[in-house]
């Protein structure tokens, strides 16, 4: 009996987006308007590139953005939840596949003392140069037409349990936690047995809602929550049965 949680990051366990946050250290706490304006769908990572280059043309540290990025605020009930789950890790593998970045997820994870909690984070590439800018990359190349071009949730997700599976470890059930658009790709991934949790009033709950609608509901079963301590419910019944 072993479950894999799969979370995705901004708006799910932080209650903002990491890398609008950042913003906050830049001159007046804004972008200049050729700069905000420049952002291409499906091209977020080439445009946080950008961002980075003006904050370090601008004279902005890491020491001040790590000050910053560990100020915002967890999810409510997500703090009670990564314990919980803490507590419980021979139950729980607990992986995040998110279009942050491994800089920004470090600092905010280890801040908070939650690092331990999770097995694995799948998310952008990012450093600091030698001249102290900070620098992400896409995280792959992958052939989805539905998902932004550096990354396909699913192609993470079904990876993922490849190699699992290879090391001989099977899931009992798989349960996702996310909120955005690019979560429905590996919702739509998930089986019978697992569970979609999107969080209320965010895309990913709209999306799935319309598929109902449209008759092509998702496979899996869907638990919509507002507050981590819904997740937290579910999984006590869950390692109960």
């Amino acid at each position: 009996m072993k479950f894999l949680l799969v979370f995705d990051f901004d708006h799910t366990i932080i209650d903002e987006n990491s890398d609008t946050w950042i913003v906050k250290c830049a001159p007046e706490k804004k972008l200049p308007n050729g700069l905000r304006n420049s952002y291409q769908p499906g091209h977020w990572t080439e445009y946080m590139s950008r961002v980075f280059v003006y904050l370090g043309d601008n004279g902005v540290k890491e020491d001040e953005m790590k000050r910053t990025m560990t100020t915002i605020p967890f999810t409510a009930g997500m703090v009670d939840l990564l314990s919980f789950i803490g507590k419980n890790k021979e139950l729980f593998d607990c992986i995040i596949v998110s279009d942050s970045n491994t800089v920004f997820i470090d600092w905010i994870l280890k801040a908070a003392d939650f690092h331990k909690v999770f097995d694995e984070v799948f998310t952008n590439p990012a450093a600091f140069s030698s001249t102290g800018y900070l620098t992400v990359q896409n995280f792959h190349t992958h052939h989805c037409a539905k998902c932004p071009k550096n990354l396909c949730k699913r192609e993470v997700l079904k990876e993922f349990l490849d190699k699992q599976l290879e090391r001989g470890v099977s899931y009992t059930q798989i349960a996702y936690i996310g909120d955005g658009g690019n979560d429905l790709c590996p919702v739509m991934f998930l089986k019978k047995d697992d569970i979609a949790m999107p969080r209320q009033g965010y895309s990913l709950e709209k999306k799935i809602s319309r598929m109902a609608q449209d008759l092509s509901p998702v496979e899996c079963s869907v638990l919509v929550w507002s507050s981590a301590t819904d997740i937290m419910s579910y999984l006590k019944v869950l390692i109960k049965k």
